[in-house]
């Protein structure tokens, strides 16, 4: 060891994160079953409709039980259970569980039944959940069956038929896509694959199979929400010529009141679609990356399966991309006019209560000559009233003072009407420093 060298510290003498095995472990979840041929698969994807990771641990845990076989610990969200007469591997995903059975055929095995001849009937009627996925794979050799006798067969049948090498031309891909009794199928020919290169070709046929039928899910939807669009959009056409030809604050409320409800009703739909459709986005490109790890060559006179999902299923997927982004259109549309309207709304309210305010002043000057008239009759009036009492106290001392009283009365009039003008004068300027001061 060099002097720049030192032993390295243990790991375990460190804080770990809580999550560090599990995100560690995440990469090695779900790896595909090595298969050796001849080999039966058969395939279930069950959407979950409200059935609970405990509601299918329950019923895995009756097959185990059933078979007498311990029941092996669930490791995020997946496990395998061997029983001996087949293979169940069993995953839950965020909208469907998978059940996938494997089996070495047999000679009086019926192979329209693939690996479902030996799980019990009864047992798959009581899984939790409805069948959105079923999918019988057969593997088999070439020695076993010939790739261009199947071919011959395909093509004298005048079936549409789907068929490709895969793995660098190491295995042949045979399938129609067509359900007959229910279950789709594929036919795997082995030249010389490996067992984990046959168990990762049908796992991902299984995957393509199953994503490709998740991310048309959102085709029903989009269609739907194409129809409320259209209707959204001329409607939204009329209450824009509408929003033109409004001459009154009355009828802008009217369109206003119209668009809010076209508004809400438009965010209805997009919080609905929102999930569906970037589902399908996500589920498509699961799709095309598994065809790319499959590795395809064309077989003559048959489409490849890339070739079949660019012409069946993208176009449908481009609709629902197509339909996503007009409505999030239309939505931002919406708004914008929304706000428009509300900005003539909020400017003829403005107008409004200028005038209102303008109303409020003329009222308030007119009010105010009207306190100044009451004011020059209230100095007459405390004049009269006090002149009055002079005139009393004049004629009650009359021997003592040297005019008359009439006299003394007429010389405080002009005294007392001053005195009252400056009292009232000195008040208002009072009252007008305290308003200015607050």
């Amino acid at each position: 060891m060099s002097a720049h060298e030192h032993p390295a510290r243990p790991p375990s003498t460190l804080p770990e994160h809580p999550l560090r095995y599990k995100l560690n472990n995440e990469v090695h979840a779900r790896p595909p079953v090595p298969l050796s041929r001849p080999q039966r698969v058969s395939y279930l994807a069950l959407m979950h409709e409200g059935a609970s990771e405990a509601d299918e641990l329950r019923q895995l845990r009756a097959l185990a039980e059933a078979f007498a076989t311990p029941l092996p610990e669930a490791e995020s969200g997946h496990l395998q259970l061997d029983v001996g007469d087949f293979r169940l591997k069993w995953e839950r995903h965020n909208e469907f569980s998978s059940y996938t059975f494997f089996c070495t055929p047999r000679p009086d095995d019926d192979a329209r039944d693939g690996a479902m001849v030996r799980v019990p009937s009864a047992w798959v009627d009581g899984l939790p959940g409805s069948v959105m996925v079923s999918t019988h794979i057969d593997l088999q050799s070439t020695s076993a069956f010939a790739p261009k006798t199947v071919m011959d067969s395909l093509l004298s049948g005048g079936r549409q038929g789907v068929a490709s090498q895969v793995s660098d031309g190491a295995a042949w891909v045979f399938t129609d896509f067509v359900l007959s009794d229910g279950w789709s199928r594929y036919l795997v020919l082995d030249e010389r694959l490996t067992p984990r290169q046959a168990g990762r070709t049908v796992q991902r046929l299984l995957e393509i199979e199953t994503y490709r039928i998740m991310a048309l899910l959102a085709f029903p939807v989009a269609k739907d929400v194409g129809r409320l669009l259209n209707r959204a959009e001329g409607e939204l056409a009329d209450l824009m010529d509408g929003m033109g030809r409004a001459s009154t604050a009355e009828d802008e409320r009217e369109v206003l009141s119209h668009l809010t409800r076209l508004a809400a009703e438009v965010e209805r739909s997009v919080a609905r679609s929102t999930f569906r459709f970037g589902a399908a986005q996500a589920y498509y490109r699961l799709v095309r990356q598994r065809i790319a790890e499959l590795r395809e060559r064309r077989v003559d006179s048959f489409p490849t399966i890339g070739e079949f999902m660019d012409r069946r299923l993208a176009p449908a997927i481009n609709t629902c991309e197509a339909i996503a982004h007009r409505q999030e259109e239309l939505s931002g549309r919406v708004a914008r006019n929304s706000q428009l309207l509300r900005t003539r709304v909020d400017i003829e309210l403005q107008r409004q209560n200028q005038e209102l305010l303008a109303q409020m002043n003329r009222r308030a000057r007119l009010q105010l000559r009207l306190q100044e008239t009451v004011e020059g009759l209230s100095i007459v009036a405390i004049t009269y009233y006090a002149s009055q009492l002079v005139q009393y106290l004049a004629k009650g001392a009359k021997h003592l003072l040297p005019f008359s009283p009439e006299t003394i009365t007429a010389v405080s009039i002009p005294v007392i009407a001053g005195l009252v003008a400056l009292g009232l004068a000195r008040m208002r300027r009072k009252l007008a420093a305290e308003e200015g001061a607050h």
